[in-house]
C-alpha cells in the first residue's frame, strides 16, 4: 500500500502524459500552443473542477483513495491555487496514480475523458 502522496506524485505524471497524448492526437500544432493547452488542463483548479463530475463515477475503492489523497498532510503549498483546489487535485492525482500503478489504463483514460466532458 502506497501513501496517498506517493500515489499523487506518480498520478500527476500519468495524468499529464494522458493529457499531452490527447492534445497531440487532436491536433498537430506548435509545441508552445500544446504546452499552453496542457498547462490549462493539468492545473489544480481544473483537476478540482473535474472532481465534481468524477466523484459520482468513482468506485468505492477509488472514493477511498481520493479521500485519502485529499486529506493527506502535504508539506508543500499551492502556488497558484486555493488550498481547497490543491487538496482536491491531490486526491484526484492519487486516484490517477492508483489506477496507473494498478495497470488499469482504460479506467484512467475513461475517467479523464469524462472529466473533460468527452463522454
Amino acid at each position: 500500500m502506497y501513501s496517498p502522496l506517493t500515489l499523487a506524485y506518480i498520478g500527476d505524471a500519468a495524468y499529464e502524459i494522458v493529457i499531452r497524448t490527447i492534445l497531440v492526437r487532436k491536433a498537430n500544432m506548435q509545441v508552445n500552443k500544446l504546452h499552453r493547452h496542457a498547462a490549462g488542463l493539468v492545473k489544480a483548479e481544473k483537476q478540482s473542477a473535474m472532481i465534481e463530475i468524477l466523484e459520482p463515477l468513482f468506485t468505492e475503492e477509488e472514493k477511498q483513495i481520493y479521500k485519502r489523497g485529499r486529506n493527506a498532510k502535504s508539506y508543500t503549498k499551492a502556488k497558484n491555487a486555493s488550498t481547497i483546489d490543491y487538496r482536491r487535485a491531490t486526491g484526484f492525482e492519487a486516484v490517477m496514480g492508483y489506477l496507473y500503478l494498478k495497470g488499469d489504463y482504460k479506467r484512467m483514460i475513461d475517467l479523464i475523458r469524462a472529466g473533460l466532458g468527452e463522454v
